[in-house]
């Protein structure tokens, strides 16, 4: 990085390329005071701004020290730029206290590409639209042109549109070879529409932006995560076959594990999301969010888990945040005073859909450690559970709402997940069963990388759509891993079913064979299980999905490497194509299709009804891995009958021998 000044007028520059500037005319900062209005029902936010003044700042001072250089901005906020080789960090002190709006520019050109702000649904490239940072629902359909939206919109508030994620993250990285990271958990807005400027918008004087940049994306991303942090490796017992998503109480749950491993589909964990008792809404089966074992759905759960474990099979649970109001663990901490409050000291209930809950005060140290210590450990960890889903981090609301920091909601909501995800991985290392036990989170954000140890990409609907389908959790996964979370997967066959959309046979299939190119593959019976399509119902599917199990479980040793290297240096397991190939200018706007390490290609067909499937090929030798047949780079036509998702391997790889014996036992 290089701090060049002249005069008044200065800009950064990484390797030849110019990131900022700063000139008479041209401002690099802008700030304001604006009143916004936050709407929240049920995790889906409507937010709006009025803003009442926004200027432009001028540089009137400029000092330099052994911290860097110092410049004024018209006695309204105090700028330092520090320098040390590929490094830039910016700090900012702000001197006016009535400024609650901040702009600030970035230098960019028409070919540049964006990625990241944490795991986005439905564009890879973020050059050409806005994308507000804040977790919340993704939304139902998350496209204002479909019925399923629309209804949602209309219905529930809950429709969604294209940057609405659990997961956003003020950080994105540019093909200009570096990554830029907002220091902030205020309301953001990052605005890629301009074809000479980026304009990041942040509701607070943030505490800093930080610019690094590497040679190579490689490099980079192990700058990003040596950041952030790093996800730990996935516990061994995982790559030993499916984890099956099943309820409904002992006997229907351990008699579908039966079913499963009678059809000769490898099980390594069973996953019973109802294990602390359901509940039925409009909205279909729910839990009753009292995070411990329900003893008349599950009678004797810890003898059950340990007949299991003899077995070499693991058994998850669900747990989340809130405690609902009519549950003894809700009793216990309003009694210890653990629960947010509203301003006035009155009770905080959260409405959930037909059930209202308290939001554990995670702010609150005594609070914190009652619920890693006194909920996490002692009710699910203790009595023997390997792994849950650690759920619903985005609902903290903003309205009324007192917590024991002091600080405004507005702040700690977008802190709330990494908050969470920290209590999790605390409750875990501390009962010694990190790398063994895994939790999986939908919601994050700054931090989340090193306290998450693993992502599923939400709840996604049950269909092909582009918004909100299949193809969502490919786009996923690429940006989550840009953003330094590089262990990811998903629901097989979807999650969300509403109004009258519901899952084939054949999504969950095609979403089986992609999800065999994963780092897990885990079922999910769905929120309306009774009217969608389920594996175990039908012999054919539970035939072809022991095949994709198979196939899970031998590149086992191949995953555990990937999963390593994450582990290690931060390298993505699922990987864009130009990571590898960032000659190949193409491969920069494709977001269907990723590198399953260094190694492998997937391209999974994520529309109905196809039998070929067009795949783009950097330049390379490449192995259709079910036929053998070669190609070399560019788009190609394959054939992409039910279980053989388009995927090839580099001629030249190191792990030849292990997809021929994937070919020769279970190719065409």
């Amino acid at each position: 990085m290089e701090l060049i000044r002249n005069g008044m007028d200065w800009e950064l520059n990484a390797g030849g390329r110019r990131i900022l500037s700063y000139k008479e005319g041209r401002p690099l900062v802008y700030v304001g005071y604006g009143i916004e209005s936050v709407d929240m029902y049920r995790g889906n936010y409507k937010i709006e701004d009025y803003v009442v003044e926004r200027r432009p700042l001028k540089v009137t001072r400029i000092t330099e020290g052994t911290e860097g250089v110092s410049m004024d901005l018209e006695g309204q906020v105090v700028l330092s730029v520090k320098t040390e080789g590929e490094l830039a960090v910016l700090s900012f002190r702000q001197v006016n206290p009535d400024i609650n709006r901040f702009w600030f520019r970035v230098e960019a050109d028409e070919e540049e590409c964006c990625y990241g702000c944490g795991e986005q649904m439905s564009y890879f490239n973020l050059r050409g639209r806005h994308f507000p940072i804040w977790t919340s629902e993704p939304g139902v359909g998350r496209d204002k042109t479909t019925y399923v939206t629309w209804r949602s919109d209309v219905e529930n508030k809950a429709g969604g549109d294209y940057y609405n994620t659990n997961y956003p993250q003020p950080t994105y990285v540019s093909t200009g070879r570096y990554y830029l990271h907002v220091d902030s958990t205020a309301y953001a807005d990052f605005d890629f529409r301009n074809k000479d400027f980026h304009e990041l918008q942040v509701w607070e004087v943030p505490a800093s932006i930080r610019i690094e940049a590497a040679p190579t994306f490689l490099e980079l991303m192990e700058k990003l995560t040596a950041f952030f942090g790093r996800q730990p490796e996935l516990p061994q017992w995982v790559y030993n076959g499916l984890i099956i998503g099943v309820q409904g109480g002992s006997e229907r749950s351990f008699g579908l594990l039966e079913t499963t491993l009678e059809k000769g589909i490898k099980v390594s964990g069973l996953w019973c999301q109802d294990w602390c008792g359901k509940r039925v809404t409009s909205f279909g089966k729910r839990l009753q969010w009292d995070w411990k074992y329900h003893e008349e759905m599950y009678p004797d759960l810890p003898k059950r888990i340990e007949e299991l474990h003899s077995r070499g099979i693991k058994f998850l649970g669900y747990i989340n945040p809130y405690l609902v109001n009519d549950g003894d663990l809700y009793k216990e901490g309003k009694a210890k005073g653990y629960f947010a409050v509203k301003e006035d000291g009155s009770d905080y209930l959260v409405d959930f859909g037909e059930f209202y809950c308290g939001v554990v005060d995670l702010t609150n140290p005594e609070a914190y450690e009652w619920y890693k210590n006194g909920v996490i450990k002692k009710h699910s960890l203790d009595i023997g559970i390997d792994g849950w889903m650690a759920d619903f981090g985005e609902y903290l609301p903003t309205d009324d709402m007192k917590l024991y920091s002091g600080k405004s909601p507005m702040i700690e909501h977008n802190r709330w997940p990494a908050l969470w995800a920290k209590c999790n991985y605390d409750a875990v290392k501390e009962s010694g069963r990190l790398g063994d036990a895994v939790y999986f989170m939908r919601a994050g954000g700054t931090g989340s990388q090193k306290y998450c140890t693993l992502l599923w990409a939400g709840d996604q609907s049950v269909d092909f759509s582009l918004h909100d389908g299949l193809a969502t959790v490919i786009c996923a996964a690429l940006s989550a891993g840009m953003t330094g979370c590089g262990l990811n997967h998903s629901d097989i066959g979807g999650y969300t079913s509403l109004f009258g959309n519901t899952r084939t046979k054949e999504l969950f299939l095609r979403w089986s064979e992609m999800a065999m190119f994963t780092p897990v593959m885990r079922t999910h019976e769905g929120n309306r299980p009774d009217t969608n399509f389920q594996y175990y119902e039908d012999e054919d599917c539970m035939e072809k999905l022991a095949r994709l199990v198979d196939i899970y479980t031998m590149l086992a040793p191949y995953t555990k490497a990937l999963v390593k290297e994450n582990a290690e240096r931060g390298i993505p397991v699922q990987r864009p194509l130009f990571m590898h190939y960032e000659k190949d200018e193409p491969s920069y706007k494709i977001q269907f299709e990723y590198l399953f390490g260094a190694d492998m290609l997937i391209a999974p067909v994520y529309l109905p009804e196809q039998i070929t499937w067009e795949v783009y090929l950097p330049d390379d030798t490449w192995v259709h891995l079910w036929s053998g047949t070669e190609y070399q780079g560019g788009t190609i036509c394959v054939e992409a009958p039910m279980g053989y998702t388009p995927a090839f391997y580099r001629k030249s790889s190191e792990h030849t021998a292990l997809f021929e014996q994937i070919r020769e036992k279970y190719g065409d």
